[in-house]
């Protein structure tokens, strides 16, 4: 599969088989997206795998603010809590910032690492989709996060129950400009 492939074959999954994700698959998968660039190579992004009554007690108590998620969130055989290492990305030694977008570069690193990993389980045959809308105070107290990290994204996994069709894709046109 060229990479190519992998980005515009790879859709958000929804709906998953009820098969369990081997450990040493997501292991694998894990390997490949930690080569996703960081900040000044920081690799902040830390990955958590939840099944079982926590995953659904997550998706029971966590998703109040949208409720479908925590129907996805229960089809799904895993959930992938994506963290970072919080008041690392975008800081100086010194403690500083180094540009005005202060420590927001966290979340750019978050959404590299996680467009990777689920480019990572797509090559494998595992389904993913990206969730952003969920009750992060609650769900951080279930993991019991320490303070030293923040929960950015939910990205449930399981192998395919469903083959979206790719939805319409602006033109390039629309997308690209050129300045001199």
């Amino acid at each position: 599969m060229t990479a190519q492939e992998c980005i515009k074959e790879r859709r958000s999954i929804r709906r998953f088989k009820p098969d369990k994700i081997a450990h040493e698959l997501l292991s694998g998968i894990i390997e490949t997206a930690s080569y996703a660039p960081s900040w000044k190579n920081t690799q902040i992004t830390r990955y958590i795998a939840v099944e079982g009554a926590l995953k659904d007690q997550i998706a029971q108590e966590g998703t109040a603010p949208f409720p479908n998620n925590g129907k996805i969130i229960e089809n799904a055989p895993m959930l992938i809590a994506v963290t970072v290492i919080k008041n690392r990305c975008g800081y100086e030694r010194d403690g500083s910032f180094t540009t005005p977008r202060k420590d927001t570069w966290q979340m750019y690193d978050a959404g590299v690492a996680s467009q990777s990993f689920c480019l990572a389980a797509y090559e494998q045959g595992v389904g993913s989709v990206i969730l952003g809308i969920f009750d992060q105070d609650r769900i951080t107290s279930l993991l019991q996060l320490p303070e030293d990290r923040e929960l950015v994204a939910l990205i449930p996994i399981g192998y395919p129950d469903e083959t979206p069709e790719a939805p319409r894709r602006k033109p390039v046109s629309e997308l690209l400009s050129f300045q001199s």
